[in-house]
């Protein structure tokens, strides 16, 4: 969809990240103009999902990451730049000693998993300058969910402290809908799934901006 809003043929590279964990980041990766992790769920092939945001942001690559690529970019900022050791998500390691991923507190109670992640359609207010904002073009939008997980608060002030932005909220200021990078040319990562309200003649601004981000790049701008 974003190839189509800027005339351009997207060559997809589909990369299995248990490969990135076999064969290392730039044998892989170093030709590639845009990383894009989408959402999943189990902790197979993390490491390997971490290991290649780890490489989109030090080498200023494009980056966005759906709902799981968003808890994966978390984790890796806050080992890798926060310095929070031992940093991970409830989900793949109870025994974290830094969860900056944990599970929804109205989630905690819940024993039979089926049916219960939040879904459906939200509200998120963007923060003033932020990349988001400049990709939406307004200050509010409202976007579709299917997480269990989410970015866990107690941790906020530690990131924001070493360039982390949460540059999407829920109105209540409590979710954290989207991130980004203060030195980084376009790293956006989202709670929510922007695919859902995405069509070919009428792309997500996400997806239209990091394809724009990815073809400067790639020409050298």
């Amino acid at each position: 969809h974003g190839g189509i809003d800027h005339e351009t043929r997207v060559n997809i590279q589909w990369i299995e990240s248990e490969e990135i964990e076999r064969q290392g980041t730039e044998r892989i990766l170093r030709e590639v103009d845009g990383i894009l992790v989408p959402g999943g769920f189990g902790a197979r092939g993390i490491e390997g999902k971490i290991a290649a945001i780890r490489y989109a942001r030090e080498h200023q690559i494009p980056f966005l990451g759906l709902c799981l690529g968003m808890q994966c970019a978390t984790i890796e900022f806050a080992r890798n730049v926060a310095g929070l050791a031992g940093a991970n998500s409830a989900e793949f390691d109870e025994a974290s000693p830094h969860p900056v991923i944990h599970l929804m507190s109205d989630q905690q109670s819940v024993s039979n998993k089926g049916g219960t992640m939040r879904l459906g359609s939200y509200v998120c207010t963007l923060g003033e300058g932020t990349l988001a904002q400049k990709m939406y073009g307004v200050s509010e939008v409202r976007e579709r969910h299917r997480h269990r997980y989410e970015f866990n608060n107690a941790y906020r002030e530690q990131l924001l402290a070493k360039g982390f932005l949460l540059s999407g909220l829920s109105p209540d200021g409590r979710l954290v809908e989207i991130i980004e990078l203060r030195d980084h040319p376009w790293f956006l990562a989202t709670q929510f799934h922007p695919e859902y309200n995405s069509r070919p003649h009428r792309p997500h601004p996400l997806f239209s901006g990091f394809v724009g981000a990815a073809l400067r790049r790639k020409c050298g701008h």
